[in-house]
């Protein structure tokens, strides 16, 4: 078998430091990586918000339409009901 030395050691100890320090830059990369997803995905979540809002604010006109317009139908028909002077 090999002989142990402190060199050898060294050499092994130093090398292990080199893969931590590789490891912990992939991570600091990993970790900036998923901020901007997670910022991706805040204004994804802002636009889809946006949408809602402006899909809530249509289907309200054109409820206040349909409401206009069945009144006007309803006027209409009343008035062919009507004597007319």
């Amino acid at each position: 078998m090999a002989e142990v030395t402190s060199e050898l050691m060294f050499e092994l100890l130093k090398r292990m430091h080199a893969e931590i320090a590789d490891i912990k830059l992939g991570q600091r990369e990993l970790k900036t990586d998923v901020n901007a997803l997670r910022g991706t995905l805040v204004s994804v979540h802002q636009d889809i918000h946006n949408i809602h809002t402006t899909l809530a604010r249509q289907e309200t006109r054109l409820d206040r339409i349909e409401n206009r317009l069945e009144l006007r139908e309803f006027q209409e028909a009343q008035l062919r009901f009507e004597p007319q002077p």
